[in-house]
């Protein structure tokens, strides 16, 4: 049969040889199928523009189903999606200029993140109903015993593993 050349955007596959391809990425389902894809990752700001200037789709409006889709020179939009569009767009625009103010407050230091940490399991460890037995990993039933498993699926050993002297990393 030979080799199949499958087209992501398009979702179909081809015998793969020079002619079809360039039949292929040269077409105008192809070619379509490609905007649509690259539309989806459009900015709120670049949407709303492009809205904005065009007419609205009578067919679109009037029965909720316009046969071009996508496609269509016409805005699918009503007033409402405009609107929250346009809300969408101050809201980032109001993030960006913060973040560039600094007025965003960073996330603060691995430090501080470490001892939240460790607030939160003394806490969990004060309310946790659990015995220390029950804290302790348990194997899966219907697995080998554990002599029997390789080293990769094993628990490691309670202290750790054990590094051994003179190892460097890198």
């Amino acid at each position: 049969m030979g080799k199949r050349y499958f087209c992501d955007y398009c979702d179909r596959t081809f015998q793969d040889n020079l002619h079809n391809r360039k039949k292929h990425l040269n077409g105008v389902q192809h070619l379509r199928s490609k905007k649509v894809w690259y539309d989806l990752f459009r900015d709120a700001a670049t949407i709303l523009q492009e809205e904005q200037t065009k007419k609205p789709c009578r067919k679109f409006l009037q029965t909720g189903h316009c046969d071009f889709g996508s496609n269509c020179r016409f805005s699918h939009m009503t007033g409402v999606d405009l609107e929250k569009l346009n809300m969408q767009v101050q809201e980032e625009r109001r993030a960006r200029e913060q973040q560039q103010d600094g007025t965003v407050l960073p996330a603060g230091t691995i430090e501080e993140w470490l001892e939240k940490r460790a607030k939160r399991l003394r806490a969990a460890e004060r309310d946790s109903p659990l015995s220390e037995e029950e804290l302790v990993f348990q194997y899966p039933p219907g697995w080998p015993p554990i002599q029997e498993l390789p080293p990769s699926l094993r628990a490691p050993p309670p202290g750790g593993w054990t590094i051994p002297p003179g190892l460097q990393w890198g």
